[in-house]
């Protein structure tokens, strides 16, 4: 004797494959809900590794959390003066890996062609860092493509893409008009003792490239000292940047280091410093999931047809079963259960198909450029040679699980309609 319930057991009894129309739709019920889940998984899992990918490159080139110095009187942020005193105490925390004070600030670069060709003009984001406590809080030490990090003397590295855009390499002279420089220009214009003040040149030492092309093509590097010295800025700094042994304690950290600091802080961390852009990251993960979702809201459809097909065709199975004695219960669960089994089924072999597509992605990617031509992941416009993936535990549970109950419940109906059928009217006609 089986040792299923006779509830399961009929249900599996009449899940049996047969040659019938109504095992067919049953066979197709079920590969609606194997392609549903694997969609979801598979969009779900790539959303999740654009988003791990882009916030691994922007944490490797910005800190995990920067500190600021507020004016008492008006709140808003200032010069940070005594930045030493401050840099020990957050360095003494054990969560902080490395602290290092940067100055930044926009500036307007000209190149200086050697061969009298045409100068380029652009205004990127110029950083000033110590090159000492550099690699403490940033890759760029260890993302250089080009020369070497050398910031010594009147030296700087920039980005490949904003190399690229000036036409320079390493060895080339670069000019820098700093605030400080057009100010004193502005004063003077127009007046009689108006003086030409001329630009601090610098010399290309190296490129980078830290995988994000917003950093690559807008941002150059300095010593701090020169770029104290470009915003005239004295000893001060802007802040401090910090570093931390998990980017995701970076609130804990905030909250450790405000009354060791005082008042007069401001403390961003990496999320409120990106804020729109994981932001929109997430909305899009959300918005793709309840849109992917109807996939198996229609998969559940096409179990309710199978259902009340099956019910009707086992109409006179019904009736003897009710006057043998069945239950109202238990003629629900035996047709509640064929729905949990195709369930079962559907999402098991969907999670297998998802799970064996997301292995061989770049494979098929590279098939399909093979044989239609196109790129179908630009890395100039995703700056990533291969699809990402980051599959997540929680994320395949909670597809899993709504894909389960979402097939239940299609079913519920159908299941509840054979356990009201009455004796008298499954066997009038017998």
């Amino acid at each position: 004797m089986s040792r299923l319930p006779v509830e399961a057991f009929i249900a599996l009894r009449y899940l049996r494959p047969r040659r019938t129309f109504v095992s067919v739709i049953t066979v197709i019920s079920a590969i609606g809900v194997m392609l549903g889940v694997a969609v979801l998984i598979i969009v779900i899992s790539v959303m999740s590794g654009f988003d791990k990918e882009w916030r691994d490159k922007i944490l490797g080139f910005n800190a995990h959390l920067k500190i600021y110095q507020l004016d008492p009187n008006t709140f808003r942020e200032t010069l940070f003066t005594d930045y030493a005193k401050a840099q020990q105490i957050v360095a003494a925390n054990k969560k902080v890996l490395g602290v290092a004070p940067f100055v930044s600030g926009q500036v307007m670069l000209k190149t200086d062609p050697a061969g009298g060709g045409d100068a380029q003009q652009l205004a990127p984001m110029m950083l000033g860092l110590d090159p000492v406590d550099a690699g403490k809080v940033s890759v760029l030490p260890k993302s250089m493509i080009a020369g070497a990090f050398d910031l010594s003397g009147n030296g700087l590295i920039l980005g490949e893409q904003l190399a690229s855009g000036l036409n320079v390499t390493v060895g080339d002279r670069v000019n820098i008009y700093s605030p400080k420089t057009i100010e004193q220009m502005q004063k003077t214009h127009g007046q009689t003792n108006e003086q030409l003040t001329l630009p601090d040149e610098y010399e290309v030492r190296g490129i980078f490239d830290v995988g994000f092309a917003e950093y690559n093509s807008s941002v150059i590097v300095v010593s701090l000292e020169n770029a104290q010295q470009l915003n005239n800025v004295g000893d001060s700094v802007r802040g401090l940047q910090i570093l931390l042994t998990d980017a995701f304690q970076a609130d804990m950290v905030r909250d450790e280091l405000r009354p060791l600091l005082g008042p007069n802080y401001q403390f961003i961390t990496w999320r409120e410093e990106n804020k729109r852009l994981f932001n929109a990251l997430s909305v899009e993960k959300n918005m793709m999931f309840f849109l992917l979702f109807f996939i198996m809201i229609v998969a559940a459809f096409g179990i309710v047809n199978s259902q009340i097909t099956f019910v009707v065709q086992k109409t006179h199975e019904i009736g003897i079963l009710k006057a043998i004695g069945a239950s109202d219960r238990q003629v629900l669960w035996i047709f509640l259960s064929q729905s949990m089994v195709i369930a079962v089924l559907g999402v098991l072999s969907g999670l297998g198909f998802a799970l064996l597509a997301l292995q061989y992605r770049n494979e098929f990617l590279a098939l399909l450029r093979k044989v239609t031509g196109i790129e179908l992941l630009p890395a100039a416009i995703y700056q990533t040679p291969e699809l990402p993936v980051w599959i997540q535990p929680m994320d395949i549970a909670v597809i899993c699980g709504t894909a389960f109950v979402a097939c239940v419940l299609a079913g519920m109906f159908p299941a509840w309609k054979a356990s009201r059928l009455q004796p008298v009217e499954a066997l009038r006609y017998e």
